[in-house]
Parts: C-alpha cells; structure tokens; sequence
C-alpha cells in the first residue's frame, strides 16, 4: 500500500511540473509579440547601419574622386608648358584617366542598395578600381616629372 501511494505522489509531482511548464495561448501570443518587436527593432537598427555605412562610403569615394580630378587638373596644367612630343602621347592618357573617373563618380551615384552580400561586393570592386584609378595618375605624374 505504501508502494502505491509513493507511486501516485510521483506521478502527482510530475503531471503538476508538466502543466507548470506549458505555457498558456496568451503566454504564447505574448511571446510571439515580444519576438517579432525584437527583431523589427533589430531590422530597423540594420537598415540605418546600412544607410550610414553607404554615406559614409560615398563620402570618402567622392573625396577620392575630387583628389583625382586636382591630380589631373595639375597634370594639364604642367602639360601645357610641357614639349610637344610629349603632349599628344599624354593627352590620349590624361583623356582616358578623366573619363575613368567621371565614370567612377557616375558608378557611385547610380549604385541601388539591393541587399548586403551585393554592397559589399560593390565596395570591394569599386575600391579596387580606384586604387587602380590612383595608381595609374600617380604614374602618369612620376613619368612626367622624370
């Protein structure tokens, strides 16, 4: 008898845990409110990252491409003082030069925002292709001053 009653309390104990743990349709409604508010904050914190993050990536870029632009500017300017044999070969080049960097500029204005693997291959290409950019001017000026 005693073996039966011990049985029963047991079985007592761990009936009243199991209903304790379930949670009610309104405890489950609750929670999925308090999920979905988390992670709309949680989008809403990413998007203005984002946001921010591309500001200041076109920020620095427009700098690039303005410092380029003087490189080339002064680049002409010793040109004009510069020998003629020298002038035809360069011009083509400097021309060349100019249009990649109007061409970089129009990339970074016309650059839509669809999703975050494709920014980051964005960036990554147009900061190859200006260190490209900066690299061939900075030659085109080194040679000249040879």
């Amino acid at each position: 008898m005693k073996n039966n009653y011990s049985w029963v309390i047991a079985l007592s104990i761990i009936t009243a845990t199991t209903i304790m743990a379930c949670n009610s349709p309104a405890q489950k409604v609750e929670n999925a409110k308090d999920k979905l508010s988390d992670a709309r904050e949680e989008l809403s914190q990413a998007q203005k990252d984002s946001v921010a993050d591309y500001e200041n990536f076109k920020m620095v870029s427009e700098s690039r491409i303005a410092k380029n632009e003087e490189l080339i500017q002064a680049y002409k300017q010793s040109m004009k003082d510069a020998k003629k044999e020298w002038k035809s070969s360069d011009q083509k080049i400097v021309d060349e030069l100019e249009q990649k960097n109007i061409n970089m500029r129009k990339k970074m204005e016309e650059y839509r925002n669809e999703g975050r693997d494709k920014w980051q291959d964005f960036k990554t290409e147009f900061n190859h292709d200006m260190d490209e950019l900066g690299n061939a001017i900075n030659d085109l000026t080194i040679k000249n001053t040879r």
